[in-house]
């Protein structure tokens, strides 16, 4: 009983003159005019759904609609629990950037991958800095060899005005095959 479509029309809403009707325990009554569909679900305390609206008749369901409603509500909840959200990181750096902080960021990266999630690592220019791209694209090489064991190039260096990103994916999910996943970019470093 999963009724796909977010606004259902309920009793007195329903607008199709006669309608195939079906109670709450999945028999049908049989195609009935809509006053003694209404009838019919007032005499259970139930409430008429309009299930299948552009069938010829229309399908009615008598159900409690309030019930019907917490029950979606919950499976939607539930189905939230089974999902893993990916974020994806983003690491900064610059040309200038001295040596111990490129090894500071690289265990940042290193982090990230453990858990599963994936990350950007942009290299900003400023004035002329640009002239001297090749300078980004190694630091960009470095962080591709150090993290290959545990990440792959999910897409290749790429210029971006004065910026110059990668991303890099995870090898495996640590233990999320089985969940579905929802990617998700947060506006923080961390």
């Amino acid at each position: 009983m999963v009724i796909t479509k977010e606004e259902l029309r309920v009793n007195e809403r329903i607008l199709a003159r006669e309608v195939r009707t079906i109670d709450q325990n999945g028999e049908q009554l049989g195609i009935l005019k809509l006053e003694d569909a209404l009838e019919a679900a007032r005499d259970r305390g139930l409430d008429l759904v309009e299930v299948s609206p552009n069938s010829k008749p229309p399908v009615c369901r008598i159900l409690d609609y309030g019930k019907y409603k917490y029950q979606q509500e919950k499976r939607q909840q539930e189905s939230k629990k089974h999902q893993h959200v990916i974020l994806v990181k983003e690491i900064k750096l610059r040309p200038k950037t001295g040596e111990h902080d490129i090894q500071v960021k690289l265990r940042h990266i290193q982090k990230f991958l453990e858990k599963g999630n994936k990350v950007k690592a942009t290299i900003m220019f400023r004035g002329r800095e640009v002239v001297h791209s090749d300078i980004g694209l190694a630091i960009l090489s470095r962080i591709e060899e150090e993290t290959s064991a545990l990440g792959f190039i999910e897409s290749a260096p790429k210029f971006d005005g004065k910026n110059v990103s990668m991303v890099i994916a995870p090898l495996r999910r640590m233990g999320f095959e089985d969940k579905k996943t929802v990617v998700q970019s947060p506006n923080k470093d961390d």
